[in-house]
């Protein structure tokens, strides 16, 4: 009789001390966010690689891609005229894309900022552990990380025009107006230089 008490106290202790620990303040949040992980409507990832595929893929279309990050003010600022530009002339044939440049531990940010503006174009993230100098040399040799960097691209693939840094609605429409006036299906005849800012 002394053991089964003995073992029904131990028993009581054990699982006393398991539903105390797991619902200490501390021990809650880190289990929660474990438990949060990835969310399958996070931007998914790319390298220059992915990058110069997807670009690839928007062959025949004018296309803006913006490159933006939750901690660049300035993109903050920029990325509310960015969606709008994305629905004024997106019936006219233009193609948005979006890309973050923010961390993996700024994905909380990251999603409140796509649920804050509602972006109608596809977004993506750079994928984590690459060299950002060689990403930002391999989209644009003239890019050196300056944000935000916008990229213009003609139907025939080749890059306009781009901006480093934000840049006034002016701007914007002139370099989209650019891209939309290549017919499709003329290539480019010559190979002069891109224009930036």
């Amino acid at each position: 009789m002394r053991t089964s008490l003995g073992r029904l106290i131990l028993m009581f202790t054990v699982a006393w001390t398991v539903l105390t620990l797991f619902t200490l303040p501390g021990v809650r949040i880190a289990t929660a966010k474990a438990a949060v992980g990835a969310d399958p409507s996070d931007p998914p990832l790319i390298d220059l690689a992915g990058y110069n595929n997807l670009v690839a893929q928007y062959r025949g279309k004018a296309v803006m891609v913006n490159f933006w990050a939750t901690w660049c003010v300035p993109c903050r600022t920029e990325y509310p005229e960015v969606v709008d530009l994305a629905k004024e002339y997106g019936p006219q044939g233009l193609s948005v894309i979006g890309v973050s440049l923010d961390e993996d531990h700024d994905m909380a940010l990251v999603r409140r900022f796509l649920t804050t503006f509602h972006p109608d174009f596809p977004n993506y993230r750079q994928r984590s552990g690459i060299d950002p100098d060689a990403f930002y040399q391999g989209v644009n040799p003239q890019w050196r990380g300056t944000m935000p960097q916008t990229d213009f691209y003609a139907r025939d693939g080749h890059m306009a025009r781009f901006f480093i840094g934000d840049k006034p609605h002016d701007a914007f429409v002139q370099a989209i107006r650019l891209i939309l006036a290549v017919p499709v299906g003329q290539e480019r005849s010559d190979n002069k230089s891109i224009a930036g800012n």
